[in-house]
């Protein structure tokens, strides 16, 4: 009985095989037609996307000479805490801290204002390489007026971009990653036109670099205020003495960070030109929209059949 029961079950899937076959082959012109149009809607949208290149500049975390100060610091025990003198930040630390400002919302923020890149950066469509210019999205800006044209949920007034909408458009653009064995990092900007992008990367480094040098200097005077406090509030000879060193080193270190353009990085690879496009993957897009075609074009013709065999 259980014998008889198996051929009429492998009986009836060779029936539904054939089924599903006959249906396909006579629909084969409905397959191929649905088939052929997502290839060329592919195709279409492939030549429609704009090209972005990336721009790439490899650095190399800047060597930090701190051995003077932490020897100084070591004759007097807990003070170092008290001064605010970090002995134990290595340079891998300072360029932990310095990628994730890179990252963060105020330094994309001030970045973008301070190179007043808000149009480039949110109203930006394409580059015409012919006219060697950027295409701007009338619907956003205004290039004749100079007037955004962005119109509020709220109170239905036009606007330019909040902060936060041009950090995300940017950081979307921006890659900051760090190989972990060679300590090596890597700062990529994605645009529609190389030298844009070229620029762009050259100009973030250097932004990072004079913002570290910056927030370095402004700790070491702080430092410095304190340890000059502290000084004429002790009246132990000793630990005059040693203050004093550790002023004198913290004076050292401020004009090691004012005369050192490139204080958090060093550039080991400059940027390029680049000269290829990063995307669109345009063969990607036409194969991977025909196959879509395709098996949506066979989903489609079954369920239609199946739908008017059970009605």
């Amino acid at each position: 009985m259980e014998n008889v029961t198996q051929r009429i079950d492998q009986y009836d899937d060779e029936i539904d095989l054939r089924e599903l076959l006959g249906i396909l082959r006579s629909s084969k012109t409905k397959i191929i037609r649905v088939t052929l149009c997502f290839a060329i809607f592919s195709v279409l949208l492939a030549l429609w996307l704009p090209n972005q290149y990336i721009a790439t500049v490899v650095l190399a975390p800047a060597q930090q000479e701190t051995g003077g100060l932490s020897s100084a610091l070591g004759q007097l025990g807990g003070l170092a805490s008290l001064a605010g003198v970090n002995i134990g930040a290595g340079e891998s630390s300072e360029s932990q801290i310095a990628q994730e400002i890179m990252r963060s919302w105020s330094f994309i923020d001030a970045f973008i204002v301070e190179n007043d890149l808000a149009v480039e950066v949110y109203a930006a469509s394409r580059w015409r390489e012919e006219q060697n210019e950027l295409a701007i999205d009338d619907d956003i800006y205004d290039v004749a007026s100079q007037e955004w044209l962005i119109e509020d949920d709220d109170t239905d007034e036009l606007r330019p971009p909040t902060s936060w909408e041009l950090y995300e458009e940017f950081e979307d653009r921006v890659t900051v990653s760090e190989d972990k064995i060679t300590g090596l990092v890597s700062v990529s900007i994605e645009y529609f036109s190389p030298h844009i992008a070229k620029a762009w990367v050259d100009l973030y480094v250097g932004a990072i670099n004079s913002h570290m040098q910056a927030r370095e200097v402004v700790k070491v005077s702080r430092n410095v205020e304190y340890l000059q406090n502290q000084i004429s509030k002790t009246a132990i000879t000793g630990m005059q003495e040693v203050l004093y060193i550790l002023v004198e080193e913290q004076i050292k270190a401020k004009m090691v960070a004012e005369a050192s353009p490139e204080y958090a990085f060093i550039i080991v690879s400059p940027s390029m030109l680049p000269e290829e496009e990063s995307q669109p993957k345009r063969a990607l897009i036409c194969i991977l929209g025909t196959l879509l075609g395709g098996m949506l074009s066979v989903l489609l013709v079954l369920v239609m059949h199946y739908a008017k065999k059970s009605d």
